[in-house]
């Protein structure tokens, strides 16, 4: 039997826990003992963080695992990577990781090759910007986080070192990068490498509370978008994947397009989308197993990119108040077969600071990407459509 080593055991993981023994793949699970669910999933559960490279590289020797990968977490890259590479099974280089996980190396390699991107600057403290021209709004963000943690949009000289602080505090590395803020709807793309070769998967539609935090309230697949917008966005997104050596396994690039048509690559990192994104919507909108094609790649193989459902439109609906409830219900008495699935905490109230305090999700599956919409959050094309 073939041996999956998966890095993670938190709901993110599940899904390629169980993708890996629905194909009959042994699953050993390597994350801090926190009760998650994948440590009661996994065929074998170990309890190291998933940054002690050394240690779960020693325990994989041991094991002969065939193959090593995560879904959805930028942390997770660096150990899959490094142990991979030390055993000489298929992922990136280190190199790559480097640039992928680390948004000032990101930043510099898009600037090297010419890749459409916001101007940025690494801060520790505000005296590293006492002698910059910086052009108000900007984004501080953390180096090294996802999520939507420690994010924030400045319009002035005042909060600007409350942001900085803000950042760091939610980044493992103790750095910030001030951005310049940049106009336009938001998009992400998903996308599979073998053997330095990209296959375009989908393309989603994002929808976030806006400033300070952009937290995502929703994603939606297919996005609409016109095929010569399609065929613009594929090609930035390859050429931006080369530039960070990306080779192997899946991809999951943020970028908005503003009202003229130009493209600025927010972030990339070497994984498939969270938020359902990559484990659920990709399946549902384009037939195509994700997660299944994560784990071929993981173990040298070419992926299975055949469909296997007939495609549908699709979009999750995150939980942020009692009003999202009320669309849920709204959408059970007038559509209950367009639920997919759905979790609700019993308790809701507070502020929402980060997606993972979010209060729940509902999946809406529907024949047309109009019905879809009548059940997704505030969208500022979609309410002008009514």
């Amino acid at each position: 039997m073939r041996k999956l080593a998966i890095i993670g055991a938190s709901y993110l993981q599940e899904p390629l826990i169980e993708k890996a023994k629905e194909n009959g793949i042994e699953t050993h699970v390597f994350a801090w003992a926190a009760d998650d669910v994948g440590e009661k999933s996994a065929d074998y559960f170990y309890p190291i963080s998933i940054i002690e490279k050394d240690e779960i590289l020693n325990k994989c020797r041991e094991i002969g695992i065939d193959g090593i990968c995560s879904i959805a977490s930028d942390l997770a890259v660096v150990t899959v990577n490094y142990v991979a590479e030390k055993l000489g099974l298929t992922g990136n280089t280190i190199v790559s990781t480097e640039k992928s996980t680390n948004k000032h190396n990101m930043r510099l390699a898009f600037e090297k090759e010419g890749d459409p991107s916001p101007r940025s600057i690494l801060v520790r403290t505000i005296k590293d910007v006492k002698d910059k021209e910086i052009v108000y709004p900007v984004i501080v963000k953390p180096l090294d986080r996802s999520g939507s943690r420690g994010i924030f949009k400045i319009y002035g000289r005042e909060g600007l070192a409350e942001a900085i602080e803000g950042a760091e505090e939610q980044g493992f590395i103790k750095e910030a990068l001030i951005e310049e803020y940049v106009e336009g709807k938001e998009y992400s793309i998903e996308c599979i490498s073998y053997k330095g070769e990209h296959h375009f998967l989908a393309l989603t539609e994002k929808y976030t509370t806006g400033a300070p935090h952009f937290i995502e309230t929703g994603h939606i697949e297919p996005a609409k978008l016109d095929d010569e917008m399609r065929v613009k966005v594929k090609k930035v997104i390859f050429h931006a994947l080369d530039s960070l050596e990306i080779t192997y396994g899946a991809s999951h690039s943020e970028i908005k397009i503003d009202k003229d048509g130009n493209i600025k690559i927010i972030e990339i990192g070497a994984r498939m989308g969270g938020d359902f994104i990559g484990s659920t919507l990709v399946h549902h909108s384009t037939g195509i197993d994700f997660v299944k094609a994560v784990i071929d790649i993981a173990l040298g193989n070419a992926p299975d990119l055949t469909p296997d459902i007939e495609p549908s439109p699709i979009g999750v609906h995150f939980i942020f108040g009692k009003e999202d409830v009320a669309v849920l219900e709204r959408l059970k008495a007038e559509h209950a077969e367009y639920l997919l699935e759905s979790e609700v905490s019993d308790e809701i109230g507070g502020e929402v600071t980060d997606s993972s305090t979010r209060f729940g999700y509902y999946i809406i599956k529907a024949p047309t990407i109009k019905e879809v919409q009548r059940y997704m959050p505030a969208h500022e094309e979609y309410d002008e459509e009514g």
